[in-house]
């Protein structure tokens, strides 16, 4: 044998294995040192390894790495487990639970129906409500308004339309806002003194 021997090759006359093939192999190791010292330190390494004690993990060990393990579940399993907690486990109650969801899902059909062969209605009805809404949020703005302004400021107010309004409102948040500003830095500058 020209080359050293491979690794494959030492675990094999480590094993102990018999047959043609290993016969080139040990006289290739009768004869090279190097291969020699290969097997022999290899050969430690396995009694070393075998006089090593010998550890099993705790209890819990599967428990804990499983803990660890984010498993996939299909939308359509986590799904299945959602709703199956709520069916019922008797027979009896399983009945009584369909029965009553028919009876609801009956119900709630009917009502559709209903109302949509009386949509001009309902639209009437909603469009009612929206009105008389509006109406009642505007008078309790406008009663607030006067209240914190007075009814003669309230009513120059609303003889100055819709913009003349916005505007009037607007001045008066910037110079609020000045106000608070101009307060604010007067009160700075009297605590650093």
């Amino acid at each position: 044998m020209e080359r050293h021997l491979l690794p494959e090759e030492i675990d094999l006359l480590l094993d102990g294995e018999v047959g043609f093939g290993t016969a080139p192999l040990k006289a290739h190791a009768r004869q090279c040192a190097e291969c020699r010292a290969e097997i022999d330190a290899a050969r430690a390494l396995v009694r070393a390894l075998e006089h090593l004690p010998h550890f099993a993990p705790s209890p819990l060990f599967a428990a804990k790495v499983m803990s660890e393990v984010h498993v996939f579940v299909p939308w359509h399993v986590a799904l299945l487990d959602s709703v199956s907690r709520f069916i019922p486990r008797s027979r009896g109650l399983r009945w009584a639970a369909s029965t009553g969801l028919v009876t609801v899902a009956v119900l709630l059909t009917v009502v559709a129906a209903w109302a949509y062969t009386r949509l001009d209605s309902i639209g009437f009805a909603a469009e009612m409500l929206f009105t008389r809404a509006r109406t009642g949020v505007m008078t309790g703005l406008q009663e607030a308004l006067s209240g914190l302004i007075g009814d003669g400021a309230m009513q120059t107010l609303q003889s100055l339309g819709g913009i003349g309004a916005v505007v009037t409102i607007a001045t008066f948040v910037v110079v609020a806002f000045g106000a608070a500003t101009a307060l604010r830095a007067v009160a700075v500058r009297g605590r650093t003194r």
